[in-house]
């Protein structure tokens, strides 16, 4: 129902975790396959979270639906390496996380037409110790909610809701790869 474009046949950062909305919409996290550049240049699917009807087709209120440079499916951008993602079940919001270069893991909640701003804002830096960006924040780019800075290596979230751990009704959990 849904192909990214262009292939890639990169071997890093490939995102993709799946999650519908409250009215049956499926929205896709795709990673920027470790060319960051690709998260701003919306002419591709790369770095961005992508929103489809189950049959593949394109919701008619999709933030770039009919603008020139942007891939009809795209629903947000600048996002890096989404490896999680929830549904908020009393808001219907989509929260999202993403790992981010030695450091700079964040919590973002989707929102339409939004620039997350990878690689031009980011608390991580590059493998080799250098720097990436000097910025954390810039007007026009939506923040964090939350980020990690050393890395945790985030894998996987949810709420928590029913009557198994009243203490943390309402609470995200996120799983670490790392610690």
């Amino acid at each position: 129902i849904f192909r990214a474009k262009p292939f890639n046949a990169s071997r890093l950062h490939f995102g993709s975790r799946l999650v519908f909305n409250e009215k049956g919409q499926l929205y896709v996290s795709l990673g920027e396959r470790g060319k960051m550049q690709l998260a701003q240049d919306t002419s591709n699917h790369a770095g961005t979270m992508v929103r489809i009807n189950p049959d593949g087709s394109i919701p008619k209120n999709n933030p770039f639906l009919g603008k020139p440079k942007y891939q009809p499916e795209i629903y947000s951008y600048g996002h890096r390496n989404m490896q999680g993602a929830t549904l908020n079940p009393w808001t219907g919001a989509i929260w999202a996380h993403e790992h981010g270069p030695r450091g700079g893991d964040e919590i973002n909640i989707i929102q339409a037409g939004k620039n997350y701003g990878w690689p031009v804002v980011t608390y991580g830096i590059n493998y080799d110790g250098t720097e990436i960006s000097p910025f954390t924040s810039k007007p026009g780019l939506a923040p964090p909610i939350y980020h990690w800075t050393p890395s945790i290596a985030p894998s996987g979230m949810t709420f928590i809701y029913g009557p198994e751990f009243p203490q943390w009704e309402g609470d995200l959990l996120v799983g670490s790869l790392k610690f």
